[in-house]
């Protein structure tokens, strides 16, 4: 299904399991745009169980105009316990660098707002790496607050096997 937006000629799209090497280069885009090249891990096939298997993690919209794919956003949904409800995480957003600043990025994340009002959920959140300041200016533009009071913490790698462990 092909959702019409109020930008001429952009569309948006939920991704098919087709477009798993689609998926992973727009990955290892925004990994290169981050400078986090050497986290890439993911292979299609974790894309492919992941996201279009048995149980699907993930979900993700494709941004295209004139039919050709220019951005993405890949979101999963979360709860909150002091809410009760659902909310929406957003993981990946990324937009290729020549089609920035013509509101492609602007039109996924209110196309996920409205998803996120329509099932219900209190929130809509995601990450931004706190060297981004266009990504920060951006976000805080149309009200977004950033969470200073708040650190993610992570376990990974030897130190997850580690602690499970101890299970």
């Amino acid at each position: 299904m092909v959702i019409p937006t109020k930008i001429d000629g952009f569309t948006i799209r939920h991704a098919e399991e087709s477009d798993v090497p689609l998926i992973l280069w727009f990955v290892k885009e925004l990994a290169n745009y981050e400078k986090l090249s050497h986290e890439v891990l993911a292979t299609e096939e974790d894309y492919r169980h992941n996201l279009f298997g048995e149980k699907q993690f993930a979900e993700v919209v494709i941004g295209e105009y004139h039919d050709e794919p220019v951005a993405y956003a890949l979101y999963f949904y979360n709860f909150s316990t002091f809410a009760g409800k659902p909310g929406i995480y957003l993981e990946d957003l990324y937009v290729k660098p020549e089609e920035r600043g013509k509101g492609f990025g602007k039109a996924l994340l209110t196309y996920l707002a409205k998803l996120a009002i329509d099932k219900n959920c209190e929130r809509f959140e995601w990450a931004v790496l706190d060297w981004n300041e266009p990504s920060i200016k951006f976000y805080e533009s149309f009200g977004a607050t950033l969470m200073k009071d708040w650190i993610i913490t992570r376990v990974d790698g030897e130190n997850l096997v580690k602690l499970a462990s101890m299970f």
